[in-house]
């Protein structure tokens, strides 16, 4: 993957005098990017590129109500925030229509000079984003759905890796990407929390490097690891002296007490009881994440922490970290991925299954340079998903 990812960024030039006029007379610019964590991490590196581009316009992302702290952290990209109230279709949020009119009139009142679709392909996004007023438009197509403004609007590609896929955006619109890689501001404030948190629940923080994340949580069952693998696989660590940290959203509480339950080794866990800053400076200092392919691996990237992610369900060509040295995703090729269940609809959740512990314990002995640690020989059917050697490539 980072071979593909060099060959993208070798491949930015100079850009055509037009599309820089097209940024420089841009003063008002709105992104509109209403989706969640993972995603949003995703498109660091293209708004990253489209600050350095624009350093001088007043950049306006239009997202999920959660993000309007994102926007805050990201400060050094972002100006300002519009909270997106949800649309008939779109599957992030519930749909508020009472306030879909005062949405349209607020943004409209900004009066944008130039109206970024990041959203998706287009089939419902374009229409909005037209919607939103904008002098000028850019985005995603579906070739024979409705375009707003052809030479601004790049076709969509089935399975082209997020993070590549915002960057060909600015690219196209004149902004050269200023790298792939994805970033999460720490701040005080975030360390401070971490602290409120372990004096608050009475449990002392490991020292660095000391411990494993194990997050066994996401927001679709069909996304999930089984929780007696996780559990197993977490007592191999412990075995080898390490410190298990079990982390999790609120509604993650259950998932984080069965891993429990099966482990034989004591825990820390902290689901629940971590915001989305002290989570990430949990994570910056721990020695090794494993997760399922949610937000919390994009976490572990943007904080340079090595992570073992297992990829059940969810696309890898679209989400798998760029950087295959610090990062394994371990997933088997299913002819229903990507599936677009809420669970899996077929016995015994056969993608997720596919995974064995020996296969993650492997990738994690690997990644932690225990190579030493005994491991069996016999893979099972999984792939470790390693793009740049990879036949189906990027990009489709």
């Amino acid at each position: 993957m980072a071979n593909k990812a060099e060959q993208f960024l070798g491949s930015v030039g100079a850009s055509s005098e037009k599309d820089q006029r097209l940024l420089s007379s841009s003063r008002r610019i709105s992104v509109f990017r209403a989706l969640q964590l993972g995603d949003m991490l995703c498109a660091v590196p293209a708004l990253r590129a489209l600050r350095h581009a624009a350093p001088q316009s007043t950049i306006t992302l239009i997202g999920l109500p959660w993000a309007r702290d994102f926007a805050v952290r990201y400060a050094h990209l972002i100006d300002d925030f519009l909270a997106f109230p949800g649309f008939p279709g779109f599957p992030e949020q519930p749909v508020s229509l009472r306030e879909l009119p005062g949405f349209l009139n607020a943004v409209q009142r900004r009066n944008f000079d130039l109206v970024i679709q990041m959203h998706g392909s287009g089939g419902i996004s374009n229409p909005l984003a037209a919607a939103i007023g904008g002098r000028r438009n850019a985005g995603y197509f579906v070739e024979g759905q409705y375009c707003p403004e052809p030479p601004n609007f790049l076709a969509w590609r089935d399975g082209e890796h997020e993070v590549l896929r915002t960057l060909r955006l600015m690219r196209n619109l004149g902004a050269t990407p200023q790298g792939d890689h994805l970033e999460f501001p720490l701040r005080a404030a975030d360390w401070q929390s971490l602290q409120h948190t372990s004096r608050h629940s009475g449990l002392a923080l490991p020292s660095r490097g000391s411990y494993v994340c194990v997050h066994a949580g996401s927001r679709l069952p069909s996304r999930r690891w089984p929780v007696m693998r996780f559990a197993e696989l977490a007592d191999r660590f412990a075995d080898q002296g390490m410190t298990i940290v079990l982390t999790g959203s609120a509604e993650e509480k259950e998932i984080a007490q069965q891993v429990t339950r099966h482990m034989c080794a004591p825990v820390l866990d902290l689901t629940g009881h971590t915001d989305l800053g002290a989570l990430a400076a949990l994570v910056s200092e721990a020695a090794l994440v494993v997760c399922n392919d949610t937000g919390m691996s994009h976490i572990a990237a943007a904080v340079n922490t090595p992570s073992v992610v297992i990829s059940s369900g969810a696309d890898p060509a679209r989400f798998a970290p760029l950087d295959t040295q610090r990062h394994t995703v371990l997933y088997a090729d299913m002819p229903c991925r990507p599936c677009m269940h809420f669970s899996c609809p077929l016995p015994d959740h056969p993608c997720a299954r596919a995974v064995s512990v020996d296969d993650a314990w492997r990738a994690a002995t690997e990644l932690l340079g225990a190579r030493d640690a005994p491991v069996p020989q016999q893979r099972s059917p999984a792939a470790v998903w390693r793009l740049r050697q990879s036949a189906r490539g990027v990009g489709g």
